[in-house]
């Protein structure tokens, strides 16, 4: 089995190095995981606004993926920018979101669940994806840390004392069962395990759910409904030969 993941902003070339290790650690033996980036796109996604930026060049990157023979993709952002558009361009890859994966994964665990995101900003987009991913009722809460997303792994120990701070927040007052880290850089400072002690509740890691959920899912030998999302017509009926040829040009 061969998973790619997507990073759809720049990112350090070390960093990349960082978290491909990871996923290849948390990966099952026999899986092969690979992470590329698109070489134009936000430093980071914290508005909606970023997320429209990044998509063009993450859909053409997963599709040119698609046709290196990966059997899954991960689209590297919790916000899941693109995610329909990207599952519309690929019919014989896999692709996973995961936001929408560790908020599913999260609804499982428990009767209701609360997501922990960076900033206050990104509150509104993630009951947004609540709602896309049919856990809306059973989102409690959704609690910020108040942290840039650049700045969340600058200095681990902080970090961890304000996602604790606001996990047991939301367990507290919001009566969460479970706790979803609503963005991947968080994920990667692969604390979730450590904050799950200090909380009582489960703590979903989006990065790792994405990974096992994609690897369970294609080792089932499913993939995402080409009648929900169906290839672009212009695509299907030949009328373009590649994503390049939908842009309309003087």
């Amino acid at each position: 089995m061969k998973i790619v993941y997507v990073v759809p902003g720049l990112m350090e070339e070390q960093e990349q190095k960082r978290r491909e290790a990871l996923l290849r650690e948390w990966a099952f033996p026999g899986t092969e995981v690979d992470l590329v980036c698109v070489t134009e796109g936000p430093a980071s996604i914290e508005s909606m606004y970023e997320e429209y930026l990044s998509i063009p060049a993450a859909a053409k990157l997963t599709y040119a993926m698609q046709e290196e023979g990966y059997d899954a993709a991960i689209l590297g952002c919790a916000g899941d920018p693109g995610l329909d558009a990207i599952r519309e361009l690929t019919d014989k890859m896999l692709v996973v979101g995961p936001g929408q994966t560790s908020m599913i994964v999260s609804a499982m665990l428990g009767h209701k669940f609360s997501v922990i995101t960076p900033e206050e900003t990104l509150i509104p987009s993630s009951h947004e994806l609540a709602f896309k991913a049919g856990v809306l009722e059973k989102l409690a809460s959704v609690v910020a840390v108040n942290i840039p997303v650049l700045e969340l792994m600058t200095n681990r120990e902080e970090s961890m004392q304000k996602i604790i701070a606001a996990g047991k927040k939301a367990v507290k007052e919001d009566r969460a069962d479970a706790l979803a880290l609503g963005c991947m850089s968080m994920g990667f400072l692969n604390v979730a395990e450590e904050i799950e002690k200090a909380v009582g509740v489960p703590v979903v890691n989006p990065s790792k759910a994405a990974l096992k959920i994609a690897e369970a899912l294609v080792s089932s030998g499913l993939m995402h409904s080409k009648t929900a999302f169906a290839t672009p017509t212009k695509i299907s009926s030949g009328r373009v030969k590649n994503l390049d040829d939908l842009y309309l040009r003087k």
